[in-house]
């Protein structure tokens, strides 16, 4: 008998001893297994959650209500998508897409594609470190440069001294989320909205064709979901599993690893709903449709839903949010270094590195622009991650493409039209995003 494999494997960066996949082999879905095989999903779903999602769907839930959950609902759906699109790469070959770029491209393009890649990384970081400081500003007054220092400290800490233990990340991300989960479902709680409008929301509005403006925060929302680094991180995460299974031990793990990416997908679907709801019923059902600042929303949370603790739960989830993102946005960057450039270091100057390249940019904006406008430094970081997708996002479609790179794994002719055209959407909608938000 084969013996169970590794399921959900970390990269040898991780250093974690991963779970096993169990034997169930029924398509029906078995809620204690998905819960017992999660983690990689969590780690992927944070970055659906980062700050730059929150300043999307803040400024779309003030400005339009709920018209624009439909946005949410395609976006996360593009996610899904992508996502499974990894864990059958990974799996199937045993190798992640920053491996497989490295071995099919000449060296000047893997160059490219590295520090493309790394560009990739350090804006995703950049938007996290940011939304971590703006929160311990909120909550103890704390300068934002002082709290970028803060945040990368204690992220370095916690991946330094932290416990290499898989069950022991994902209790510490999961733990993160559940602490967004619980301010979100307070946060709505207070602002009772109308959950009939809510429901409207989900069909897309003929609004979206005719109000320009309507439009481009829609395309935000979408061509700013999909994270280039999570490709390469879930990918990374992965591939050690598909290296010493069988093919038919390989469907199952591709079926299992789509599940647990889909089920943390949805709760990152739910946040980012709940986000847009709770802006809209805070603050555009009361006329304020211009509040596209964190800062400015945590002003406004209390004296508009007139609790005291609206605007805690708005900061202390703010700060787990980004603070989880961290982590696993400074784990993809020692993805990224391994698989493209085969450079191994030990854990603590891997993650030492990663963080300085995120911190530095973060602290050059102070100096230049000052702490008064953040806003524009999460634009900026959406923009520029918009134009590194197409570099992860391709080769990841054309390597599942290949019969030669997936053997029976590959995607078929429907399949690979489908991913394509959805590719082609995506892409569209960020050039267009580039384009308005420089105009």
């Amino acid at each position: 008998m084969t013996p169970p494999p590794d399921y959900g494997a970390a990269s040898a960066a991780l250093d974690f001893a991963p779970p096993a996949l169990p034997s169930r082999t029924s398509w029906r879905p078995n809620w204690r297994r998905i819960v017992g095989t999660g983690g990689p999903g969590l780690l992927i779903a944070v970055g659906y959650i980062d700050p730059g999602n929150w300043a999307t769907d803040l400024g779309g839930g003030s400005r339009y209500g709920y018209a624009l959950l439909s946005m949410v609902f395609i976006a996360n759906l593009v996610a899904m998508v992508v996502q499974a699109l990894c864990v059958r790469l990974a799996i199937a070959t045993g190798k992640s897409l920053a491996e497989h770029c490295r071995e099919a491209f000449p060296r000047p393009v893997v160059l490219t594609l590295w520090l493309s890649a790394e560009l990739a990384m350090v804006m995703t970081d950049l938007a996290e470190l940011v939304g971590g400081a703006i929160a311990l500003k909120l909550l103890f007054g704390i300068g934002l440069v002082p709290g970028v220092l803060l945040t990368s400290a204690v992220t370095f800490a916690v991946l330094l001294y932290g416990r290499d233990d898989w069950r022991w990340l994902r209790r510490l991300v999961g733990g993160m989320i559940l602490v967004v989960a619980v301010s979100f479902v307070v946060l709505l709680w207070l602002a009772e909205p109308v959950w009939s409008d809510v429901a409207a929301g989900l069909l897309p509005t003929g609004q979206l064709v005719s109000d320009p403006a309507m439009l481009l925060l829609g395309i935000g929302i979408v061509g700013a979901t999909v994270m280039p680094h999570n490709l390469y991180l879930h990918s990374g995460l992965l591939a050690p599993a598909g290296r010493t299974l069988t093919n038919p031990a390989k469907r199952r793990a591709i079926g299992e690893n789509v599940r647990d990416s889909n089920s943390s997908l949805v709760l990152a679907l739910l946040l980012n709903a709940s986000i847009l709801i709770a802006a809209g019923a805070a603050f555009h059902a009361r006329g304020m449709t211009e509040i596209a600042d964190l800062g400015q929303a945590y002003e406004l949370l209390n004296p508009v839903l007139g609790g005291q603790i609206a605007a805690l739960l708005f900061a202390i989830g703010l700060l787990a949010a980004g603070q989880s993102s961290t982590i696993t946005g400074t784990l993809a960057g020692q993805m990224v270094m391994e698989g493209f450039l085969r450079l191994r270091f030990a854990p603590g100057l891997r993650r030492l590195i990663t963080r300085l390249a995120a911190l530095g940019p973060a602290l050059l904006y102070f100096a230049w622009a000052g702490e008064s406008d953040t806003s524009h430094l999460l634009i900026l970081s959406q923009v520029v991650l918009s134009l590194q997708l197409p570099f992860a996002m391709i080769p990841l479609l054309s390597f599942v493409g290949q019969r030669r790179v997936m053997g029976e794994f590959a995607l078929g002719r429907a399949a690979r039209a489908g991913a394509w055209s959805l590719a082609l959407l995506v892409v569209s909608l960020n050039v267009v995003l580039i384009c308005e938000t420089l105009g």
